[in-house]
């Protein structure tokens, strides 16, 4: 199925469709839906001069510029090996975002500030402040990490625990290549996600799981759930809060969220409860065990 419109001219259209926007999600590239959603969320966004939805997943146009004519550009939907992914990406530095999944080429849509960007840098600063008090762990934004296969996300953040460089027995799951990238799973993945229709929450999910994620955090903006996930024995069971609302890492000691105040922006009761873990004696001895093993290296 292949829809084309025209971009509408008038200002007045333009408002309108702000305004539907504020109460209908807008297509995001990589959403699973039905057709009748899909042309709910289409007609809705004027704007956009095509969409498509093909075996039920959603593909946008790549609008991006190319440095020579001769370059042959990522396209969403392309299949290529991850050497072939990350050539062409690397001759396209304007390009802000692609990912490779189960050998299938993901483009990342524009990023609206109060649906993406907000959610993305609360994530940054509850992480960030458990890095800072951690030393032997360290976080990535925006990173892209080569996995086995045909595997190249691009997570919104990650945590990782550090293996010092030239170690002969790694400390953490993902270690630092010679050329910049990352290899390996890191030890937690956190998403921010337009809905439960992404592919936040399907192809990557099951890439993060077969490359061992042990913690998988997705947080759906348009849903207001946050879904956090832990790798047993080679499957994701999700977590939930305790009695007190809160989750604890499992691979991270000390790491707390208050999934209720986060879900409600209220950053400051997030950062309490985890300056509540990063006080707690199985933070300290965390650290201290991170800081022997460094040692030892």
């Amino acid at each position: 199925m292949s829809l084309d419109v025209q971009v509408p001219d008038a200002p007045e259209t333009i408002a309108a469709s702000a305004a539907t926007l504020s109460t209908i999600p807008p297509l995001e590239h990589g959403d699973h839906m039905t057709r009748d959603e899909f042309e709910r969320r289409y007609e809705a966004m004027p704007e956009i001069k095509k969409a498509e939805l093909i075996e039920g997943m959603v593909y946008l146009p790549l609008q991006a510029h190319y440095r020579s004519l001769g370059d042959i550009p990522l396209e969403q939907g392309d299949h290529l090996s991850q050497e072939e992914f990350m050539r062409r990406y690397e001759a396209m530095p304007e390009l802000k975002k692609a990912e490779l999944i189960n050998g299938k080429v993901y483009m990342a849509s524009p990023v609206r500030f109060d649906r993406h960007g907000e959610q993305h840098g609360c994530f940054a600063i509850w992480l960030g402040i458990y890095r800072i008090s951690t030393p032997g762990v360290r976080m990535g934004d925006n990173a892209t990490i080569r996995l086995d296969g045909d595997e190249v996300p691009q997570p919104d953040v990650l945590l990782m625990i550090d293996t010092p460089t030239g170690s002969e027995s790694p400390i953490g799951s993902a270690t630092i290549r010679a050329d910049g990238y990352l290899a390996g799973g890191p030890e937690l993945v956190a998403e921010v996600s337009a809905s439960s229709a992404s592919y936040d929450l399907r192809e990557k999910k099951e890439t993060y799981r077969l490359n061992g994620v042990q913690e998988y955090i997705v947080w759906s903006v348009y849903d207001q759930k946050l879904s956090w996930f832990r790798l047993e024995a080679g499957e994701y069971a999700l977590l939930n809060p305790d009695d007190d609302g809160i989750i604890r890492s499992r691979v991270f000691p000390g790491l707390w969220l208050d999934v209720g105040a986060l879900l409600k922006d209220d950053m400051a009761a997030v950062l309490t409860v985890l300056q509540q873990g990063l006080a707690s004696e199985e933070h300290t001895a965390f650290v201290q065990r991170l800081t022997t093993a460094n040692k030892q290296e």
